[in-house]
């Protein structure tokens, strides 16, 4: 039970002893009480004026009093007009706290019955993921993990881009310049390799634009099964799987499903056909099929080419109608970013066209381009930055400026590698999801390392801190116990404010699609522990009732660091 809702529920009792009238809870309007006024919540009067016949002023003092008398909770009121402001007492605060530590569940919201599936990273298999996949896989993973303690199933879903022009393209500049080239002959990584073939194929093609010519034959020759084709194309395919299944496992990443173009793009033809026996999309006379969706505010929409093959829609088409007849959806997240806003505005059109009603089911997380200070990425100029580079930068830099800070001192070799990797991951996933992500961003890692800003490794390391407090502790002999007799400081009593704040958090975040609320949240209470513990002693308390409950209060705090930063995938080490 929130704050809010305690509050809501003995309101609707004193309404009731006051003016013999049953009100329904949702009638109760409470929130946190302004800054400039006293008191901790504030109940809205208004609603109740009907029921107390009453002036507001006159409405709020009897209620107040009438909590003051009868809830040991509530301590103090002030009348402001129609606005009631609450102080709650000690014995409330206390409670509050037990009850988030009696709570092996605290922060996961009731089940709702939806099953969401949530499409992220999407690859092509013409390149290694870069920087901007980061952003998407920390994203839809991020996102996965809050709605699923928002209370939804979910299902975690990519879609592997193996097929089409550009990974054509990388297997025609592999016949004509590579020379036989393998991942184990070169040493270079699979999806690398491959990589170097795109950025070389569109370099052939600024000299011999011609050669595109050739690209669209061989997908033709794809298509129609040629034996010599199909298995290049698995061949190269194979090269890049065994890249990302690294990438993937470097950053934490994994999935409960994974489709591939080459399934699923003549399911969007089947569709298509449907589309134009039913007159909804229409054949040019070169043999092209189109989606007319001018009378919408959009143009004509291509389904598919003139040779027959099919583009990024059609298989859009058919990978969304197989998800929802085999998982039966109740709705399903695109993690992809903003640059395709009108291909998702056109999918959920054509969708509607074709007589899919869940067609409104779908929702577009659209998030802003990863930038870096050099610059906009290009991978078929060759200057993105890889992500395995960044993973293995990351692992530098934490290293670095933990060398420098001297935080790992006297720590084993092989612990302090172990704990650079998870600083520098951390670092990464932090920086990277603080921010909102309809929001374009600039990543720099040096900036991500620091460990005092608004960073994960300030936050990894304000657990280390509470870590080793508990740890002393423990080796005293002294235990973590809320006694009925403690009394909460009002700097304790702000941290199990903002702790006790950690569900409605999570309901807001998922409600939003939004990790940055999350990873805010957890920085918001990491900087109110530094504040407390600079200005409050702890291990050095010689009262064994509020030591106990000290060490109760900052147990639960770290508590729900780990729970806050377990949504954005971080670890959070227990000695730094």
């Amino acid at each position: 039970m929130t704050t809010e809702q305690f509050i809501a529920g003995k309101a609707v009792e004193a309404v009731k002893a006051l003016y013999g009238a049953e009100v329904p809870e949702s009638l109760m309007q409470v929130g946190v009480t302004r800054k400039d006024f006293e008191g901790d919540y504030t109940l809205v009067v208004f609603p109740l004026l009907r029921t107390s016949r009453q002036a507001p002023a006159a409405t709020a003092q009897a209620i107040g009093e009438w909590l003051t008398a009868n809830c040991p909770e509530i301590s103090g009121f002030n009348a402001v007009q129609g606005f009631l402001n609450l102080s709650l007492s000690n014995i409330y605060w206390r409670e509050a706290l037990e009850s988030v530590i009696a709570d092996a569940d605290f922060g996961r919201l009731p089940q709702t019955g939806r099953r969401v599936m949530v499409e992220f990273s999407s690859p092509n298999t013409n390149k290694p993921l870069h920087l901007g996949h980061i952003r998407n896989n920390l994203l839809g993973a991020s996102v996965s993990e809050l709605l699923k303690a928002a209370g939804d199933e979910v299902i975690k879903a990519t879609l592997v881009n193996d097929r089409g022009v550009h990974i054509c393209k990388s297997m025609y500049a592999w016949e004509k310049l590579f020379d036989g080239a393998t991942p184990e002959s070169t040493g270079i990584k699979g999806d690398h390799l491959v990589g170097d073939c795109y950025v070389a194929y569109a370099k052939l093609e600024k000299e011999h634009p011609e050669v595109i010519d050739d690209v669209h034959k061989m997908l033709v020759q794809w298509e129609e099964g040629d034996p010599a084709v199909r298995k290049l194309w698995e061949t190269m395919n194979g090269w890049v799987f065994d890249g990302f299944e690294q990438t993937y496992k470097a950053l934490g990443i994994t999935f409960d499903r994974t489709y591939y173009e080459h399934d699923t793009y003549l399911l969007g033809k089947e569709l298509v056909q449907k589309g134009l026996d039913m007159g909804v999309l229409v054949r040019d006379p070169d043999g092209s099929v189109w989606c007319d969706l001018t009378a919408d505010g959009l143009d004509r929409k291509l389904l598919l080419r003139s040779d027959g093959t099919s583009v990024y829609m059609t298989q859009d088409l058919g990978t969304a109608e197989r998800r929802f007849a085999e998982y039966k959806l109740d709705s399903h997240v695109y993690v992809v970013g903003d640059e395709q806003n009108y291909h998702f505005q056109v999918l959920k059109l054509v969708l509607k066209k074709l007589g899919f009603d869940w067609a409104d089911q779908i929702f577009h997380l659209s998030y802003g381009m990863v930038e870096l200070p050099e610059g906009k990425m290009k991978s078929r100029e060759g200057t993105v930055v890889d992500a395995d580079d960044l993973i293995e930068k990351m692992y530098q830099e934490a290293k670095a400026t933990s060398e420098e800070s001297g935080k790992l001192e006297g720590i084993p070799a092989d612990e302090r590698e172990r704990l650079y990797r998870m600083i520098g991951l951390g670092a990464l996933k932090y920086f990277i999801l603080k921010v909102d992500p309809k929001k374009k961003m600039l990543f720099n890692p040096k900036e991500s390392i620091d460990f005092n800003g608004n960073t994960g490794p300030f936050i990894q390391y304000t657990h280390a801190r509470i870590c080793s407090i508990l740890r002393k502790a423990a080796e005293a002999g002294v235990q973590a116990r809320v006694a009925p007799e403690a009394v909460l400081s009002p700097k304790e009593i702000r941290l199990v404010k903002i702790i006790g704040g950690y569900p409605q958090k999570v309901a807001e975040a998922a409600a939003a699609y939004s990790p940055a609320l999350i990873a805010n949240f957890a920085y918001d209470l990491a900087k109110e522990f530094n504040q407390y513990y600079h200005e409050t002693p702890v291990l050095k308390e010689p009262d064994p009732v509020l030591l106990g409950m000290r060490l109760a209060l900052i147990d639960t705090l770290a508590a729900t660091l780990r729970k806050a930063t377990g949504i954005l995938g971080m670890e959070l080490p227990e000695r730094m």
